[in-house]
C-alpha cells in the first residue's frame, strides 16, 4: 500500500512522501493562483475550483485567502459560502452539506501528528474524515479537527475548537466546543 494510500485510509503514514508532496505542490499552485484573481474574476475563479475539488458546483462562493492541502478530498453537496482565510488541511476528505456558511479564520484539520517526538520528526502522522452535515454554520476563527461530524442545522459559535462530533439543530460553542442549547423556534429574527 502507497503512503497516499495510507493517508487517505486514515492509516499511519509518512507525510513526506514524495507522490503526495507532488500533489499537495499541484493543489498549492492552483491556490495560489485562486488567491491572486480579482473580485470580478468569477469565470476563472469558478474554473481554478472546478479542477481543484473532488465536487464542486456553481452555487459555491470562496473568499481569498483560501488554503487546502490536495484539494480533491473537499467534496461539497450543494451552496456553501467560505469566508476569508478559510485553511482545509484535506489528507482525508471534508464533506461539506448543503447550505453551509463558514466563517473568516476557520481551519479544517483532518490529520493528527504522532504523539512521540522520534515517529512525529519522521512525519509520521494519521488522517479522518470531516463531515458538516447540511445548514450548519461555523461562526469565525473556528478549529474543526479530524474525525468530526457537524450535525444538521447546527452553529458553532465563534474560536471553539470542535474536537467531539455536534449533534443535529443546537448553538454549541468553547474549547472544547460544547453544546450549549437547542435551536428553537424562539430564536426566529423575523416575525410573521
Amino acid at each position: 500500500m502507497t503512503e497516499k494510500e495510507k493517508m487517505f485510509s486514515g492509516q499511519p503514514c509518512n507525510a513526506h512522501d514524495p507522490e503526495t508532496e507532488k500533489l499537495k505542490k499541484e493543489a498549492q499552485t492552483l491556490v495560489y493562483t485562486y488567491n491572486q484573481t480579482k473580485p470580478g474574476d468569477t469565470q476563472l475563479r469558478a474554473s481554478i475550483l472546478k479542477k481543484l475539488f473532488g465536487t464542486w458546483n456553481d452555487s459555491i462562493w470562496i473568499e481569498p485567502s483560501f488554503h487546502c492541502d490536495f484539494g480533491f478530498n473537499i467534496h461539497f453537496e450543494g451552496m456553501a459560502f467560505i469566508n476569508y482565510n478559510c485553511t482545509m488541511l484535506d489528507t482525508a476528505p471534508i464533506y461539506i452539506g448543503n447550505n453551509a456558511f463558514i466563517g473568516p479564520g476557520t481551519c479544517f484539520a483532518c490529520p493528527a501528528h504522532a504523539l512521540l517526538p522520534g515517529e512525529r520528526s519522521a512525519g509520521i502522522c494519521r488522517s479522518s474524515p470531516i463531515r458538516l452535515e447540511k445548514d450548519v454554520w461555523i461562526g469565525a476563527n473556528c478549529t474543526i479537527l479530524g474525525g468530526i461530524t457537524i450535525g444538521e442545522g447546527s452553529v458553532i459559535g465563534a474560536g471553539s475548537v470542535v474536537t467531539k462530533n455536534i449533534p443535529p439543530g443546537v448553538t454549541a460553542a468553547g474549547n472544547p466546543c460544547k453544546v450549549l442549547r437547542k435551536i428553537t423556534e424562539k430564536d426566529k429574527l423575523t416575525s410573521e
